[in-house]
């Protein structure tokens, strides 16, 4: 099953832009939550229990205030409601290492099996139960467990290794969980210190999923196989997740007003503590160091435990430096197209056509040529062109085809505001801040999406012609688009905004218009008025490419158990491809030029080359540490992090650039003039055959020369460890200057290649 949204936290639902996450106040009485980190060691002997001192000194503070939740697998420490004179009274305090503010997130909003090669590869992966003891843990809006997607025919007894369970709650009871959907829990603590109590007759108080993004999300990761699926007609087929006998267990942390870091970190806290194997976050927490983001935080402990961690780059591009979930330990996924389409043409009454795309299904438009206006000239408002709510004036838009520009309000929503003013049809527009990007819509009314290019040249017909006319011819699905994947002009781009010698994406997967299980509870635009209900929905995002990746990584924990977290994701990253089949480089939809390493990573996952990928880069929690040593974390920052005492060796010498990853990202100085010179130190493993691997940079750079020592490796049994180091001379350039190149290690069968970014600041 395919996804489109990837978890950004906060809901967003079928946009394709992410509001960066905010610290959230809390009005009422001046408090606000905040989440206290505890340096476990230093509790005081008097006290028996961590939690305990935890209360001890929280009661010091405040009188009145009561904990959240304690942590104690993501963090050591607790989160309560203080004002900000206590919370500063808290932190001066012995054993405190830091109080943050609690952060807000927002969600980073069936045909991929084929696309990825796996229907004819099935035999490759292991179908046994090696792949039924995989458990994907998602952190999400909840589930629709009635979807056919957690159906759990043909699967075994629940594995051994399982801890969880099933919460009961609003609309939901232990009896709704199977041997598919084997755990289902909800946190909400955080979100109703900030909001207040959750209104019931609105939104479900249980795992149960009102938004449908959570159960996208879940069953493109692990959905079970679902013949017939489409969504009213469209993208009709065999609906399955990328890793269809793992089991799943939900962790509800999205609500109507956002997700709350409190809340992820307790669930986080319980995921791990469940014995999950991979953690699916279509979430994505802007850009703040490592030790004060909660997500990469949690996802340090669930590392450490060998849980792969996968999350939404976000959908904040094409933008530069617009990246969420940049912590190395996190496989950060960026998203592409897949080669399926929904075509609506616009057909004008001067005999012009252009491609739209739409998923709309209704009563269709009388055969004939209709009168077609501007949202523009049918509104007293400044934007009216946008089709915002109550914009429209009925007169001058009922019994026609409006065309609106995109931008501010969701796409179906315009289509809706049409509709209400009395409008039989719409065209949407891109403007220029999306381009030629194409995203299908299940719209309210008979409507198509077209490009920046065809909207100029519709409304240069509208504002010529006096009687201007339209109509939309709908033609249903069509596959085998070329070329494809490019990269989806929404999917956030580098550099990485926090530490610059660390590549990301790490890779693209399919994420745009992707089919997957929904809820029951909301229809298929997510709007109030929408009262049609599908089993299946085509939404897109990053939050969509994410748990395609999640799913792989549960394929590949099946069929190689003994890989850590890093291993996994180094073969995704390793076997990823950058070209199509005609040697053509891969596009980004937002340039119509080849896409770069800032775009897409490594490449787009390609799993059947990742389940054997003869070598690759492993790391270790102590890799990890020495990473923060050389970031210059103090021991507050790391213990903030890595819930343990740890000293930097002063003795020492730390660098960013020898963290054992699968990709380059080299920065040199344009102010110094003259030379520059950047080494970076990797090792490889042997999971492959024995053999003598070569090594390769292509292509040439302009500006720097890349040289490999030594420019062999032998490896002659399994997991042998050979080293290598990568000198960059650079030529001074503007600033500004970006060049790409990629280093290949080649032997018979394999290739294992990782991308280089190389930028003068």
């Amino acid at each position: 099953m395919e996804m489109v949204k990837c978890f950004m936290i906060v809901l967003i639902l079928g946009l394709c832009h992410v509001p960066m996450a905010a610290p959230l106040e809390e009005k009422k009485s001046h408090r606000k939550t905040y989440i206290v980190h505890m340096a476990k060691s230093e509790m005081p002997p008097s006290f028996q229990h961590h939690t305990h001192w935890y209360d001890s000194s929280l009661k010091s503070v405040s009188g009145s205030a009561a904990m959240l939740y304690t942590y104690d697998n993501v963090i050591h420490g607790f989160s309560t409601q203080l004002t900000d004179k206590e919370a500063e009274q808290l932190e001066s305090q012995p054993g405190i290492l830091a109080v943050l503010p609690e952060v807000r997130y927002e969600l980073h909003t069936t045909r991929t099996p084929e696309f990825l090669g796996l229907s004819q590869a099935a035999a490759l992966f292991p179908e046994s139960e090696s792949a039924s003891e995989v458990v994907i843990g998602v952190l999400d809006t909840g589930v629709w467990p009635e979807s056919k997607s957690f159906a759990d025919t043909g699967l075994g007894p629940i594995p051994s290794s399982w801890k969880g369970a099933c919460e009961s709650g609003t609309n939901f009871t232990s009896a709704n969980c199977n041997k598919k959907l084997i755990g289902a829990k909800y946190f909400a603590k955080g979100y109703e210190a900030a909001l207040g109590a959750i209104d019931e007759t609105k939104e479900s108080r249980s795992p149960r999923d009102d938004d449908g993004h959570g159960t996208h999300t879940a069953s493109t990761a692990a959905g079970s196989v679902v013949e017939g699926a489409s969504l009213f007609g469209y993208a009709q087929g065999t609906a399955r997740g990328m890793a269809t006998r793992a089991r799943v267990a939900v962790y509800k942390v999205c609500w109507m007003g956002g997700c709350f870091s409190s809340d992820i970190l307790a669930a986080m806290e319980m995921a791990i503590g469940d014995n999950v194997n991979v953690l699916s976050m279509s979430l994505g927490g802007g850009m703040s160091d490592y030790y004060r983001d909660s997500v990469a935080i949690g996802s340090f402990a669930a590392m450490e435990k060998g849980i792969l961690v996968s999350c939404s780059a976000g959908n904040a591009g094409p933008a530069p430096y617009s990246l969420s979930n940049v912590a190395p330990w996190i496989t950060t996924v960026g998203a592409g197209t897949l080669d399926r389409d929904f075509p609506a043409f616009v057909s004008l009454g001067n005999g012009k056509n252009f491609s739209g795309v739409s998923l709309y299904r209704g009563i269709p438009l009388p055969g004939k040529m209709l009168p077609f206006v501007y949202a523009g000239n049918a509104s007293n408002a400044t934007n009216g062109n946008l089709c915002m709510m109550d914009t429209l004036i009925p007169e001058k838009v009922a019994g026609k085809i409006v065309l609106c520009d995109r931008g501010m309000n969701a796409r179906v929503q315009k289509g809706a505001v049409v509709k209400a003013a009395g409008g039989i049809g719409m065209v949407l527009s891109n403007t220029a801040a999306n381009g030629e990007e194409l995203v299908a819509d299940a719209h309210l009314l008979p409507a198509t999406a077209v490009g920046q290019k065809s909207g100029d040249a519709i409304r240069d017909y509208l504002f010529s012609n006096p009687n201007p006319t339209v109509t939309i011819l709908f033609e249903g699905t069509k596959v085998g688009i070329e070329p494809s994947p490019v990269v989806a002009a929404f999917s956030s781009r580098g550099p990485n905004s926090i530490t610059s010698e660390i590549l990301k994406p790490d890779m693209i997967a399919p994420g745009v218009n992707i089919l997957a299980g929904w809820s029951g509870a909301v229809g298929p635009t997510g709007l109030a008025t929408d009262t049609r209900r599908v089993d299946f929905n085509i939404i897109s995002g990053t939050s969509m490419s994410c748990p395609h990746v999640s799913g792989l990584a549960g394929l590949l924990k099946a069929a190689h158990p003994d890989w850590s977290p890093a291993a996994i994701r180094s073969a995704l990253m390793t076997t990823a491809y950058t070209e199509y089949k005609n040697k053509q480089k891969m596009q980004d939809i937002a340039t119509g030029k080849p896409s770069t390493p800032f775009d897409h990573g490594a490449g787009h996952v390609d799993p059947v080359s990742a389940l054997n990928p003869g070598l690759v880069y492993d790391l270790t929690v102590e890799d990890y540490l020495g990473f923060l040593c050389a970031l210059n974390y103090t021991e507050f920052q790391i213990r903030s992090l890595a819930r343990r005492n740890f000293s930097c060796d002063a003795s020492k010498r730390y660098r960013v650039t020898d963290l054992n990853y699968p990709s380059f990202a080299v920065n040199f100085d344009s102010v110094m003039g003259g030379s520059n010179v950047v080494k970076h130190t990797r090792t490889l493993t042997n999971v492959g055959s024995p053999g003598t691997y070569k090594v390769s940079v292509s292509p040439e750079t302009p500006g720097v020369k890349i040289s490999v020592e030594p420019q062999t490796l032998s490896f002659s049994q399994a997991n042998e460890k050979k080293s290598y180091t990568v000198t960059f001379s650079g030529s001074s350039q503007p600033t500004g200057t970006n060049v790409f190149a990629r280093l290949e290690w080649s032997h018979g069968k394999y290739t294992v290649g990782s991308p280089i970014a190389i930028s003068w600041t």
